[in-house]
């Protein structure tokens, strides 16, 4: 196992150092070498996890025996044991990726003529343009992207499968969903229970945007009583719909300070907000960033050359190494992401000290939650802290507001974080075939989001290739889990910050308590099954929708209220 672990690691950086050269300046040059090392650190991990077989039966010492369990799960990407075939799928790999990184749209017509649209560029249009027939011509050029991607995908979901068996799992999903410390099936089965739920609040929320909507495009654009439709929901993906705030806010109450103008009247540059994310997590008792961050991370779209926009955090060298690569918008929406991508940096560092086995989130829900959790402290409280907000927190009815933006983004991501990998576990178990990707991606969105396509669709179109986790083979389970335990780690935080009052109106910014308290399971990596490490912490042990319901229960109550006599539902 030591042989093992050094053997990993070396490979691990030399793939990191490739991977951000790559992220960061897409050549075909690039692109080989990361092909290469990607190659390298599948065969390498395929043949010791084949290696590790011949120990299985033996009784291990506990932390022995979970290195052991964590090898055989540590591939994302498995691949074939044949030499061709795995350096094919290493270069399929690296292929969607860099495609997915260049694609843009460049419109012939309209207010963007004559401009080239990346996924930054086609995420700020969204966020800010409200005529359906723009957004109709974003969307469907925007989507277009993705059927370059969809043979090379087909070929991508073979070679992985053939990966998969090779090391004695069913297919990709079942290696996926084996990660949390439970069999795959039973891992299932609490994710849909949780979904089951939530899935009131979103139904409540969907109702309301809808009738609000309706009110704004008209019930020939937006069906009353029918599915959402995909381009008007202020997000490329429509996965959250935060920035159509301003469409359906209450009228009759007050609507308070607007970060993203705050944001543009101060002229606050992309460092700043990453300046302000850091001061976050440095007023809990967390070290400032390294030097080395601020010198090699890339904050904005480089002019001379082709870039992935999408936010990442990386460790390269070892997990204190940390860097960030995103083009910053400054806007409210990019002001969570950022405090959200400094999670993962400060877990990177938590754990840095651990073997390089335990090197890694106790379970990736938790990786995206840490962020997500300092996020919800965006609170107008925490931003009158900081100095970007001013005057006093008003009367209850003013929280309301709040927590529809705010529902707005964690509530209308639930299902869409659910659904793409029900989607691709549907791809790998052959469930779903490669004639009716696109037909089954817009069935399970209509299912469970309630949303459908601005005009219908065929499988001569891939959409979930124009979804950056779906060409980087990113398991998306973790986004679901992350916007539920969040919650939990929330509510965990704000008690030991010693709050008293309504959930929602709590902020533990500035608590060395809570701080010490978080660094402490951040700090066991995988050195300990989820819910050892989420005791630690809440004195829980299993994921819990409470706190979330708990969090809403205000806007819960208002949406029912708001709703009476309206279709729930579609």
């Amino acid at each position: 196992m030591d042989q093992a672990e050094a053997r990993l690691q070396e490979l691990t950086v030399r793939l990191g150092r490739s991977g951000w050269v790559n992220n960061v300046f897409i050549t075909d040059d690039t692109d080989a070498l990361v092909a290469a090392d990607t190659d390298a650190l599948i065969a390498a991990t395929t043949q010791l996890v084949m290696e590790s077989q011949r120990f299985k039966d033996l009784a291990l010492p506990p932390q022995l025996a979970r290195k052991f369990y964590l090898l055989r799960q540590l591939l994302t990407l498995p691949g074939p044991t044949d030499a061709a075939r795995r350096a094919e799928l290493a270069q399929i790999a690296t292929r969607l990726v860099s495609t997915y990184g260049k694609a843009k749209y460049c419109p012939q017509s309209g207010s963007y003529k004559g401009k080239c649209l990346g996924q930054s560029e086609m995420e700020k249009a969204f966020s800010t343009v409200r005529n359906p027939a723009v957004l109709k011509d974003l969307w469907l050029g925007w989507h277009a992207s993705g059927r370059v991607l969809r043979d090379d995908y087909v070929r991508f979901v073979e070679l992985a499968n053939e990966g998969a068996r090779a090391i004695g799992f069913a297919d990709v999903g079942d290696l996926w969903s084996s990660k949390y410390d439970m069999p795959s099936e039973q891992m299932r089965k609490e994710v849909l229970q949780l979904w089951e739920e939530v899935r009131p609040l979103y139904l409540s929320l969907h109702a309301y945007v809808r009738t609000q909507l309706v009110k704004t495009y008209g019930p020939a654009l937006v069906p009353p009583g029918g599915l959402l439709p995909a381009h008007l929901l202020g997000n490329v993906w429509g996965q959250e719909w935060d920035n159509i705030y301003e469409l359906v806010a209450p009228p009759t109450l007050a609507k308070g300070e607007d970060l993203s103008a705050v944001l543009a009247k101060r002229k606050i540059h992309p460092i700043d907000m990453v300046r302000y994310g850091e001061g976050f997590y440095t007023s809990l008792g967390f070290p400032p960033l390294p030097d080395t961050f601020w010198k090699r991370s890339m904050f904005s779209r480089p002019r001379d050359r082709e870039v992935v926009c999408h936010p990442q955090t990386w460790w390269v060298d070892d997990p204190g190494d940390v860097r960030l690569s995103m083009c910053i918008n400054v806007t409210a929406h990019d002001f969570v992401i950022v405090h959200h991508e400094l999670g993962h940096a400060t877990h990177y560092r938590s754990f840095k000290d651990q073997p390089f086995l335990f090197q890694s989130p106790a379970q990736d829900g938790f990786d995206e939650a840490i962020g997500d959790t300092i996020a919800l402290s965006i609170t107008p409280t925490y931003l009158r802290q900081i100095g970007l907000f001013s005057g006093q927190q008003g009367a209850m009815d003013a929280d309301i507001p709040t927590l529809l933006r705010q529902a707005m983004d964690n509530v209308a991501f639930l299902p869409f974080g659910l659904l793409v990998d029900e989607w691709r576990w549907g791809v790998f178990s052959g469930e779903i075939t490669s004639g009716d990707y696109n037909a089954a991606w817009w069935r399970l969105r209509a299912d469970y989001e309630g949303i459908a396509p601005p005009v219908p669709r065929t499988e001569q179109d891939f959409d979930p290739g124009a979804k950056w986790h779906i060409p980087s083979n990113t398991p998306y389970m973790r986004y679901f889990l992350a916007a539920v335990f969040k919650f939990q780690f929330y509510r965990g935080m704000c008690r030991l910050s010693g709050y008293v009052g309504p959930l929602h109106r709590c902020t533990f910014y500035g608590s060395k308590e809570a701080g010490e308290k978080f660094h402490a399971m951040l700090a066991l990596g995988a050195s300990r099954p989820w819910p050892e490490a989420l005791r630690t912490f809440t004195g829980e042990d299993n994921i819990d929708a409470s706190a979330l319901l708990e969090y809403f229960a205000p806007l819960k109550a208002w949406l029912d209220e708001q709703n009476r006599g309206q279709k729930v539902g579609w």
